[in-house]
């Protein structure tokens, strides 16, 4: 059950900065969602606007596919149809599910809706060649999370474990069905196996490095060594964010993977390092779901855009790429017009437009 307790000492502390900085705005960034109780206490209190950015959506289907039941999902939509009516304006990441919200909201609310999407910093000068010439080098940075799906497919449960997951599960409304599997460097190594099947000389020479791994290193060992990938996977841990551009910048291809839906329906989710990665030359492997973060990417240079699952997919792209790195002329795509629009002070802009806008909305409403 969520503590409350700290709403208090928290909407103490609010009126009393703003009695000291006199702000023309309350911003909230969530999660928590709860936060947002606060922001809406805050402007009843001083009548001040209120800006609420709620990133994903409380009722997004990729990071909540389920709930304990229904009725949690329905006060779930309820608190988020909630935040729209007392919010000046309502801020998502995500155009699909911005869409979502949009077409369960009353007409005259749809106007507080506001798409601002993440950013990346802009790199540094850097070479467009990888250093090393005799090897192929994709990265994958942050976590994954289907290591222990890998692991349960690997080593089915005996029939108690089977009987308390159902038991676990029972009375759950589910909304989608995601297939956490996918969440993990299985498919991209075994379409990596098989390309060095074909090409004898480049064993050794291609691998698949994930960086920022927060998982206890002898649960990747099982579900890499059960996946049978382990010879062209490596999987270090987290590193510092301010070191995350040198890696992808000398990587011959990004790697990105999302969970697949069963039901085959769009996402709503986008990933962070989707800006990051767009902000270099690299070519990109995008084995996400169709939904925001294949559409934003379908008209991006040097992308090539797979299903989650689909290994003869990755294998062509693997090996059309790796082909051109090992021949002495790697792929590398100009996409210098997207850094700007992608940039943090881009961003911040479009940020500061919906506060001044929610502003002016509670200025004519009053």
């Amino acid at each position: 059950m969520t503590d409350f307790r700290w709403i208090l000492p928290a909407l103490l502390a609010a009126r009393r900065l703003v009695r000291e900085r006199a702000p023309q705005a309350i911003v909230v960034f969530m999660m928590p969602y709860s936060a947002g109780i606060v922001g809406v206490l805050l402007s009843k209190l001083t009548g001040l606007p209120l800006i609420l950015n709620l990133d994903d959506s409380l009722t997004c289907t990729d990071m909540h596919p389920s709930f304990p039941t229904r009725l949690h999902y329905r006060l779930a939509q309820g608190l988020e149809d909630f935040y729209l009516r007392r919010g000046d304006a309502v801020v998502y990441v995500s155009q699909t599910n911005l869409d979502a919200v949009k077409a369960r909201a009353p007409e005259q609310l749809r106007e507080k809706l506001q798409l601002v999407r993440y950013g990346a910093d802009p790199p540094e000068a850097r070479p467009s060649e990888s250093s090393r010439t005799d090897r192929f080098e994709i990265a994958y940075v942050g976590a994954m999370s289907g290591w222990w799906a890998l692991i349960g497919d690997q080593e089915p449960a005996g029939r108690l474990k089977r009987l308390y997951v159902a038991w676990t599960r029972l009375g759950r409304y589910e909304r989608t069905v995601l297939d956490p599997r996918t969440s993990s460097p299985a498919i991209a190594g075994k379409a990596i196996l098989e390309v060095l099947a074909e090409h004898p000389s480049w064993r050794e020479r291609v691998k698949l490095m994930v960086y920022g791994n927060p998982y206890d290193p002898s649960v990747v060992a099982r579900a890499l060594a059960g996946a049978g990938v382990e010879e062209v996977v490596t999987v270090l841990d987290p590193v510092p964010h301010d070191e995350v551009a040198d890696i992808i910048a000398g990587a011959d291809l990004l790697f990105i993977t999302l969970p697949k839906r069963v039901d085959g329906s769009p996402g709503g989710r986008i990933s962070a390092k989707t800006y990051e990665y767009l902000m270099t030359d690299r070519p990109i492997l995008a084995a996400v779901p169709r939904g925001e973060n294949w559409s934003y990417l379908a008209d991006k240079p040097g992308v090539w855009l797979v299903e989650p699952d689909d290994r003869q997919a990755m294998k062509r792209a693997i090996e059309e790429i790796a082909q051109a790195k090992l021949s002495g002329a790697p792929r590398v795509f100009d996409r210098e017009p997207l850094r700007a629009q992608l940039s943090y002070d881009t961003r911040a802009a479009e940020f500061a437009a919906v506060i001044r806008a929610g502003i002016e909305r509670r200025r004519r409403s009053s």
